[in-house]
């Protein structure tokens, strides 16, 4: 898949999941907003229960009582209606406007009066009606009923007195009175009265109880936005990684095929020589066909052993048989074998063997081997004279050998990858250098499969150490 394809790919998911998300949003909103509405209808309904209850309340009073403030209230009413008679007499005697405005005078000191009665009656009416410990039995029982688990206060507030009465401290008090943030209700709302009570009800931790409501949906929601944008990332880099490894294998297949194409040529070649009649055959020529013959033929064998070897470790079917080893002696083989190798490109192997206990409980073939995969690595990539230093030091319960060059050295990006199976240092052409992407990752298993481990310090255009730890485990 191009790359443009894989971006609008990418762009498109993003912006679907974006959509979910905005929905998803207005949809726990939209539930808030309807939890809200509840809300408020349950407590109006709770409040108005409440004060139906108190007008029974204070019903049932008034007949207990006999009706005591019924007469009073009946009194004022005559006295008032005996008032009205006398302005109404004086008001048809005005005829000058002196004498209308002695009438205002005594019309408003009138009103005055009456008001003032009326006002005495209802702070009378008001201190015997109300029970703030009865209307607090009654707020409770309410919301009981209609499963309002969350914190209240309430306060029954007069506005003409600017009295407020609450049970407890005072704490809510500007909120109560703040009718935006509160609920306000009239007590008793069929008396004939001018200022009549307020009952006020303040919910605290009002938000938290509807985030409660709506919390199992906004967790739901969460979880499944988290789980959709997870596997979307994961999606990518299974995707990601699914398109490298095919680059690698693809690189691998490439590089094989060079690899492999090289030693089939040359003994093809040596084979069209050896059977064409117009060269003159010798001893010599026969053997040295022969002799290049046989070196392809060994170095195609050793490629198919190391592609053999990559399928075995894939497999988990590596097999060790530990023997004593000499690493020494296992190093100056490897040396021996790769001299003619450096020395071809003016380069040279020193050694530097320090250490004084050189024996190892180890897989002798599988060592040669990841001595060899370290050195021919040294060379290659070392395409100038290489100085490859070859060392060995004791260590607690083992012994470390490194190998060194001067070659072009490795990033720290690459550093990190290096051990990947079929990984191979960018240079662009991929015939720069030859390989397969087998050798470290091969390395890297044998050595931790003997318990020991494997690091390296490198860069760029400096040169390249590996260092290996073989524990000894040798049996007493």
């Amino acid at each position: 898949m191009k790359r443009q394809m894989i971006l609008i790919a990418v762009v498109m998911l993003s912006i679907a999941l974006a959509g979910l998300m905005v929905i998803q949003g207005y949809w726990i909103r939209s539930s808030y907003n309807v939890s809200q509405a509840n809300f408020i209808r349950t407590v109006n309904e709770a409040s108005l229960e409440v004060i139906m209850d108190l007008e029974k309340i204070d019903l049932v009073k008034r007949l207990e009582q006999g009706g005591d403030l019924d007469i009073q209230s009946q009194g004022i009413i005559t006295r008032s209606d005996s008032i009205n008679k006398i302005l109404l007499q004086e008001m048809r005697s005005i005829s000058t406007r002196k004498d209308l405005e002695i009438f205002f005078n005594k019309f408003f000191l009138a009103r005055e009066l009456m008001e003032d009665r009326m006002f005495s009656m209802d702070d009378r009416i008001y201190h015997t009606k109300v029970d703030i410990r009865v209307l607090d039995s009654l707020l409770k029982v309410e919301f009981e009923d209609r499963n309002m688990a969350t914190d209240w206060v309430f306060a029954v507030y007069n506005p003409y007195h600017s009295e407020l009465v609450m049970q407890g401290d005072n704490e809510y008090q500007e909120e109560l009175l703040d009718s935006k943030i509160s609920f306000h209700f009239e007590l008793f709302p069929d008396d004939m009265n001018a200022h009549p009570d307020f009952l006020l009800l303040y919910f605290p931790d009002e938000r938290d109880y509807l985030i409660g409501q709506v919390w199992p949906l906004v967790a739901v929601s969460i979880v499944l936005i988290v789980i959709i944008i997870l596997s979307f990332t994961y999606t990518l880099i299974i995707f990601f990684r699914q398109r490298r490894l095919s680059e690698l294998k693809t690189d691998f297949i490439n590089n094989m095929t060079h690899e492999f194409k090289t030693p089939v040529s040359t003994i093809s070649l040596a084979c069209e020589a050896l059977n064409d009649k117009d060269i003159q055959k010798s001893e010599e020529l026969y053997r040295s066909y022969i002799n290049i013959i046989s070196e392809e033929n060994r170095r195609l064998g050793i490629m198919a052993e190391r592609i053999l070897q990559s399928a075995r470790l894939e497999k988990g079917d590596l097999q060790l048989n530990k023997e004593m080893t000499d690493i020494h002696e296992v190093l100056d083989e490897v040396i021996r074998n790769m001299g003619i190798q450096i020395e071809i490109k003016d380069g040279q192997i020193i050694k530097d063997f320090q250490a004084t206990n050189c024996l190892v409980e180890a897989d002798r073939m599988h060592v040669v081997n990841v001595v060899q995969n370290l050195m021919d690595n040294a060379n290659l990539y070392t395409p100038v004279k290489p100085q490859i230093v070859i060392a060995t030091r004791d260590e607690d319960g083992g012994i470390i050998f490194s190998v060194q060059d001067n070659g072009i050295g490795i990033s720290k990006t690459d550093q990190k990858k290096i051990f990947d199976k079929l990984y191979r240092v960018p240079e662009g052409n991929i015939h720069n250098f030859k390989g397969f992407g087998l050798g470290l990752s091969y390395v890297k298993t044998v050595v931790e499969q003997h318990g020991g481990w494997i690091r390296l310090e490198s860069e760029l255009k400096k040169g390249t150490k590996f260092e290996v730890f073989l524990p000894r485990n040798l049996q007493k």
